[in-house]
């Protein structure tokens, strides 16, 4: 498989992606969260869809592409350099981050759906975020600001 551009060759295929991300590459964005699939907090793009990293197995992805939060401008549509960098800065700017714990997962998540959708709408923002847990805000802030990059 490749992970952020670079071929790696797994040693055992039932190891979660999450944990060979985290331990043989340390790779450190995607967190463990609740380890269900359900908090988002280890979300990487797969053959650039948004996956739960602790709920894949590597053998499952040999030869996908995975992107972490890391590299994620690797990622970046044709026609549109610089967004993974606008969309962190609109985060900053409209006062998104709080702990932390979340982020990588929701730029991921959020990358995705302003991949997809050149200007999208609350729905599809919201739809794009759906899976990804914050504890600490509202997720206007984040709606907010996936707005401003897609304008």
């Amino acid at each position: 498989m490749n992970v952020n551009g670079q071929r790696v060759h797994p040693e055992d295929p039932t190891a979660r992606l999450l944990d060979f991300l985290r331990d043989d590459l340390d790779l450190r964005a995607a967190k463990e969260g609740c380890g269900m699939g359900e908090c988002g907090s280890c979300t990487v793009l797969v053959d650039g869809r948004t996956v739960c990293s602790c709920l894949v197995l590597v053998g499952q992805i040999a030869d996908s592409d995975i992107v972490t939060a890391e590299a994620l401008e690797r990622s970046d549509p044709p026609g549109r350099p610089g967004l993974t960098d606008r969309l962190r800065a609109e985060l900053v700017d409209h006062h998104a981050p709080q702990c932390g714990f979340c982020i990588p997962g929701l730029i991921v998540s959020a990358h995705a759906v302003l991949t997809e959708h050149l200007s999208p709408t609350d729905e599809q923002i919201c739809c794009g975020l759906e899976g990804n847990l914050c504890r600490c805000t509202g997720y206007r802030s984040f709606v907010r600001a996936i707005q401003a990059v897609g304008r």
